[in-house]
């Protein structure tokens, strides 16, 4: 008997208060049509009601797959836990579910990507919860935040610290999965699923185990079925032993805005001289002082923002695969790709599931993390996960928390002050106009990274910006190296009201950096 069905059959059997766990990462891998039906369910039957969500990476965009909105109605959304949430340009209307969440009209928290598939993993196997060092003094800790969003997150708490074998640790009771919502490319008659037109293969194995061990349903989303005996073993990424329900979309996409491009799942391997290059301009000058940090043979992660035109950097000095590039999504190698296209990669060597992936991270691993910062304290803690004014500018934490938690050496880059008018020449930055204010506070709205905790593992923290770079020091923000035509005093100091003090030794960063040509970097 087939497992296909149609998608209003499928969603027709969640029930009531069930807790659905769903794979995607924006417009990857996201089961769009699933969540929209149970939207149309909702807005027709008022059911399925009170529903719980998990994600450990955002399900949709601001860009046309809602996603997550689709279940954002008062009513049939009570609780939300994701890793991240949609996000976008100020242009853009504010999703529905970041409405019900600013709003208070649904219990909402920010869980450490990582942690949420540990979640998965413990509550399949019947272990008590996660037990884990990564978020300490961060928004994660309950000392802090405890993950919650809002009033109704912060009345119902997910996370306590506990003691442990004579140290702390964070515990998650678990939270397991009645439904776990999936997506792959092909579908056997028996639920066979693989992934040939996937840019990352995501959580869905583990999700769905979640779910089959709990008693609960699995429901694939693919774009096509094929007959039984027909898929290779070796392909076969979830095993149709743990499927339900097929639910077939011809049309789903690749990712955000891509309908499908076959160098993204490693399809085709495209020539370097394919990729473009980092536009010249200062956040191209921050990207190449951070890339002076890397050594050939480094293994080194990435996240969204100046960070990610790092790769870019290394392809125009002639680096391509001098290092060894992993993102959270799962691709290890190639040139991960930027904007809307971001946590795929083109070119990759392997594509590792992201449960993997983050124990990976979590370990430390790896050399070298790249991240991006919206403000730093006086503590050294970064920010990237709450912006009061406009929340839905970020997407939340991601998987930051879990990359950061004990990385060995970490580069964040970000301007100094926002929105400053900077004028770039051979010989040096001019500063044309000041910014509207300093990214240098005394304290974080919201602590993603903790300076303190980075201070007592002895990490090697720099923050690079486009006046300087910061040395996370045991006295505090210490510029190490400026900018060429920058005046320490006048460009750092003062604007920063000290919370960034220069070193007697900081050397002038070279002129190369600021070239409207290759710099001539060397590994």
């Amino acid at each position: 008997m087939t497992k296909v069905v149609a998608v209003s059959d499928a969603v027709a059997r969640i029930a009531d208060h069930a807790v659905i766990s769903v794979s995607a990462s924006s417009t990857l891998g996201c089961p769009d049509a699933v969540l929209a039906a149970i939207g149309r369910r909702f807005e027709s039957e008022g059911h399925p009601r009170n529903i719980t969500s998990l994600h450990p990476i955002a399900a949709g965009d601001v860009y046309g797959v809602k996603g997550m909105d689709h279940l954002a109605k008062d009513g049939l959304l009570a609780r939300v836990l994701a890793g991240s949430y949609p996000s976008g340009p100020s242009s853009a209307p504010m999703p529905e579910i970041w409405k019900m969440i600013v709003e208070d009209r649904v219990a909402a928290y920010n869980v450490p990507s990582g942690i949420m598939f540990d979640m998965h993993r413990e509550a399949a196997a019947k272990r008590p919860g996660v037990l884990t060092e990564v978020g300490l003094d961060t928004f994660v800790d309950p000392t802090r935040q405890g993950c919650a969003m809002n009033a109704k997150g912060a009345t119902a708490p997910i996370v306590a610290r506990v003691a442990f074998g004579g140290k702390t640790w964070l515990h998650f009771p678990n939270i397991a999965p009645d439904v776990a919502i999936i997506r792959a490319t092909t579908a056997d008659e028996r639920g066979n699923l693989t992934y040939e037109h996937e840019g990352a293969y995501l959580g869905g194995l583990e999700q769905a185990i979640a779910a089959r061990n709990n008693g609960g349903l699995v429901i694939a989303q693919v774009k096509r079925v094929t007959a039984n005996g027909s898929l290779r073993p070796h392909d076969v990424r979830v095993p149709g032993h743990l499927v339900d329900l097929i639910v077939v979309d011809p049309d789903q996409k690749q990712t955000t805005e891509t309908l499908f491009d076959p160098a993204i799942s490693g399809e085709i391997m495209r020539p370097w001289s394919t990729f473009t290059l980092a536009e010249h301009g200062v956040e191209k000058v921050i990207a190449r002082r951070a890339a002076m940090e890397l050594r050939r043979g480094m293994t080194a992660n990435l996240g969204f923002g100046i960070s990610a035109m790092v790769p870019r950097v290394l392809l125009e000095e002639g680096y391509p695969d001098a290092v060894t590039w992993a993102i959270e999504q799962g691709a290890v190698g190639g040139v991960p790709l930027t904007g809307f296209a971001f946590g795929c990669a083109s070119n990759a060597d392997a594509y590792v599931p992201s449960p993997q992936q983050f124990i990976y991270f979590q370990g430390a691993g790896f050399d070298m993390s790249f991240l991006s910062f919206m403000e730093v304290d006086v503590e050294g803690n970064v920010n990237v996960s709450k912006l009061g004014k406009k929340p839905y500018l970020t997407a939340g934490c991601g998987g930051f928390v879990d990359i950061t938690a004990k990385a060995k050496n970490i580069v964040f880059s970000g301007w100094f002050e926002a929105g400053a008018k900077i004028g770039l020449t051979d010989q040096g930055i001019r500063i044309e106009a000041p910014g509207k204010f300093t990214k240098m506070v005394d304290e974080v709205e919201h602590v993603t990274f903790s300076g303190k905790r980075a201070r007592e593992q002895g990490q090697n923290v720099i923050y690079v910006t486009e006046r300087c770079v910061i040395a996370l020091q045991g006295n505090g923000l210490v510029a190490t190296e400026i900018m060429p035509g920058i005046d320490p005093q006048e460009h750092i100091v003062g604007p920063s009201h000290g919370r960034v003090q220069v070193a007697d030794n900081a050397k002038v960063m070279p002129k190369a950096l600021l070239a409207d040509v290759p710099m001539g970097l060397e590994l």
